[in-house]
């Protein structure tokens, strides 16, 4: 019983975290929702083999970020994202951003490693580093996918400058 006690208090403090990753990923209650719940039995099942408390976070969203995956992959669902909340609003500053390209349109060029590591690092705001323990991955190859994503980005805004 105090490993039940223990996780759900683990878990109800990022249950919020949980959620909203869940939802740039699959944009819908419903679906987000049930993320939340896979995560939740996913972690408890594997909650014996967390050794340090202090990385419960990360391995939580971690594993959220997989469902949220394996979900968009069983259902080959498209990740719809709206701007507010995501980004500075554009009327504060002059840019030569097109307006008929939406964030979802140069989101969709992504893959999902290159789309996972821009929405941690713009969206959730976390640090390279936590980046790289969130996907078990070297920081040079976070690093390495971060700019590899932005390169297609800026292309992307540059071709729809263009022939927008």
């Amino acid at each position: 019983m105090e490993k039940e006690t223990a996780f759900l208090k683990l878990f109800q403090q990022y249950e919020h975290d949980i959620y909203r990753m869940a939802y740039v990923y699959v944009k819908n209650k419903e679906d987000a929702l049930d993320i939340v719940q896979e995560t939740a039995y996913r972690s408890f099942q594997k909650f014996s083999s967390v050794k340090d408390f202090t990385l419960f976070k990360t391995w939580i969203i971690r594993i959220a970020i997989n469902c949220a995956i394996d979900l968009l992959r069983k259902n080959k669902k498209l990740v719809y994202l709206q701007v507010e909340g995501i980004i500075e609003s554009p009327s504060s500053k002059k840019e030569d951003i097109p307006l008929s390209i939406s964030l979802q349109d140069l989101l969709d060029i992504l893959n999902e490693e290159e789309k996972t590591v821009v929405l941690l690092k713009f969206y959730q705001g976390y640090t390279f580093h936590q980046i790289s323990d969130f996907l078990n991955s070297p920081l040079s190859t976070v690093k390495s996918v971060l700019y590899r994503a932005l390169e297609k980005l800026r292309k992307k805004v540059r071709r729809e400058d263009m022939y927008g």
